[in-house]
């Protein structure tokens, strides 16, 4: 499967109600458990890998760079304009390549349950996708970034402005696990904020540029850290 990303059929303003759909999906209030992920931070910290304010910005430009751009950023984009598309075998393929790219079991763990609780968010609201003839159809175990991909293109937000709030929603909960587990406050937080924003665009520009054959994370060190994360005796965030 060869999907390189096409993505003139939306535009890229965002409207008002649009805007505001994104901000509700990626605010830290929506109750789909996220907070209780750290996706190998915690880990990182114990060992000692990362100890400082500069050393979380250098592990997380490193997600970002060999991490995200390469994998759930694409896959959110191809999801996306499956959903918009009706295409049924893609939306099942993109959900399947994101479940075998989890190193871990955490990771799948951590993509299938906040998967289905946003899927139970939404059937609450009423929001959840259409089953009916011409529709697209819910994968069977439909992950996080599949549901996710799912609201954006129901809230008619553009593709590229999903990216970035996806981007933004990690970052978020990364610099909220730091501040949690080690001692870094919340203007250093705010620091690294500053520092990585242009670091989400970048990512972003890397992911609308990759072909299929590209796509994949290479994040030895956080599937290590993970895996690490799964048996640690004492630890704040989920396993």
């Amino acid at each position: 499967m060869n999907m390189i990303m096409h993505t003139n059929h939306q535009s890229t303003e965002i409207n008002d109600l649009a805007l505001l759909g994104l901000m509700q999906l990626i605010s830290p209030a929506l109750p789909i458990g996220a907070f209780a992920w750290s996706q190998g931070l915690e880990s990182a910290l114990e060992l000692g890998w990362v100890r400082n304010e500069q050393d979380i910005g250098q592990w997380l430009e490193g997600v970002l760079d060999d991490g995200l751009s390469r994998c759930e950023l694409p896959a959110l984009a191809r999801l996306q304009n499956c959903w918009a598309e009706g295409d049924n075998n893609g939306l099942a393929y993109w959900n399947d390549w994101l479940h075998a790219n989890r190193e871990t079991a955490e990771l799948s763990d951590e993509d299938t349950r906040l998967g289905l609780a946003l899927m139970r968010l939404l059937t609450s609201l009423d929001l959840q996708p259409q089953t009916k003839q011409g529709h697209a159809l819910l994968p069977e175990e439909p992950g996080y970034v599949t549901v996710f991909a799912w609201v954006a293109h129901q809230r008619l937000v553009p593709v590229r402005q999903s990216l970035l709030g996806f981007a933004w929603g990690w970052l978020e909960n990364q610099l909220s696990v730091a501040c949690k587990a080690m001692p870094l406050g919340h203007t250093a937080a705010q620091r690294l904020t500053e520092q990585l924003r242009p670091k989400l665009v970048d990512a972003v520009e890397a992911a609308l540029a990759l072909p299929d054959q590209q796509l994949g994370a290479i994040l030895p060190g956080l599937a290590l850290a993970s895996a690490q994360h799964e048996t640690q005796y004492s630890r704040l965030f989920r396993s």
